[in-house]
């Protein structure tokens, strides 16, 4: 079972590359999501030059429950456009068909396209490449990233018309619906583009995907995780390396500096979690290079551990130099590559 699951996968994978190949180049130029060398960052720059024109309208299009609601025939009639191998297409016909297991038994899809599936990203991009190619032929300013899809307009009564126009497309047409209470026309500084805040000079990442990057550091800096200091800054720099190449472009130098520092103290603050037992503490502290009567002092101390976290000793000894001789990731460091990449070291 496990193996016939392997070998659906590896097809499912060379089918997805014989479609990139096929389709790819074919694609809109405003499509960024799920194609080699796009990325997020890409696609809210093309909003700022929209911005920076005097399209200062926004129109966002939610597609409600879009991998979960494909109609199997619109797309593959899109698919046949292309694709004239019979068996092929009978081929992706039984994956969209292959069924979802609820409860234990298995039950056949109608219609969507499986998540988490390789050919589901360029079955998506196939399926809204018209919708695509009908915002250029009507001479729209627009991106798409995947289901997300945001149009620039120089008014607020042509955002409306548009927005009416394009759902009524999007539901005849491609059989796909459109969220009315989540879809809307505000000004861009009303809104956001995939997780920025667009303004004139620079693009800034929304306060909720900071806050949500703050909360996920700070959950693999706990206490109490059950597992060792090595295996949190594993842990962290994947995690900040991909919070980075995604949301870096716009956050604030600021924010990044407080955020180095705010990891090294929690991670400050783990080691005496850690050590737990004065002896423990004093001979750790001592070993790292901090002056014996600083070491005892501190280690008897019955302080809580946040403030003890911060103390000269405990700097002194888990020092920054410390920290990224044991491989700590800074966000600081990263910022400038992104930022400056020409003066980053």
């Amino acid at each position: 079972m496990v193996n016939a699951a392997i070998v659906q996968g590896k097809i499912k994978q060379s089918i997805a590359k014989i479609f990139e190949s096929i389709f790819n180049t074919n694609f809109s130029d405003f499509s960024y999501g799920y194609r080699p060398r796009r990325s997020v960052q890409q696609a809210a720059r093309q909003a700022q030059i929209s911005y920076r024109q005097r399209y200062k309208w926004q129109i966002d299009i939610h597609l409600e429950k879009f991998f979960d609601t494909v109609n199997h025939d619109v797309l593959m009639e899109r698919v046949a456009r292309k694709v004239r191998n019979k068996g092929l297409l009978k081929l992706i016909g039984c994956f969209l068909r292959a069924g979802v297991e609820v409860y234990g038994r298995l039950q056949e899809t109608i219609k969507g396209v499986p998540q988490g599936s390789p050919l589901s990203p360029i079955l998506s991009n196939i399926l809204l490449d018209d919708l695509d190619k009908e915002l250029e032929k009507r001479g729209l300013r627009f991106i798409r990233y995947a289901d997300d899809l945001a149009i620039f307009v120089r008014s607020k009564r042509a955002g409306e018309r548009v927005l009416a126009s394009v759902s009524r497309y999007l539901e005849c047409k491609l059989k796909v619906t459109v969220n009315q209470a989540k879809s809307y026309v505000k000004t861009v500084k009303e809104s956001a583009v995939l997780g920025f805040e667009i303004h004139h000079r620079k693009l800034r990442a929304q306060d909720r995907k900071v806050e949500g990057f703050q909360r996920e550091l700070k959950h693999i800096t706990r206490r109490c995780p059950g597992i060792s200091i090595a295996a949190r800054i594993t842990r962290l720099r994947r995690y900040v390396q991909g919070w980075m190449a995604h949301y870096g472009c716009g956050l604030k130098y600021n924010d990044a500096v407080k955020l180095d520092g705010w990891i090294r103290r929690r991670l400050r603050m783990a080691y005496w979690k850690q050590w737990r037992r004065p002896r423990c503490r004093i001979r750790s502290l001592i070993k790292l290079g901090v002056n014996k009567r600083e070491a005892i002092s501190l280690g008897l101390s019955r302080k809580s551990y946040w403030r003890l976290s911060k103390t000269m000793a405990t700097n002194s000894g888990l020092s920054n130099a410390y920290f990224k001789e044991i491989g700590l990731i800074s966000v600081r460091a990263l910022w400038c590559k992104i930022h400056h990449p020409a003066t980053a070291r």
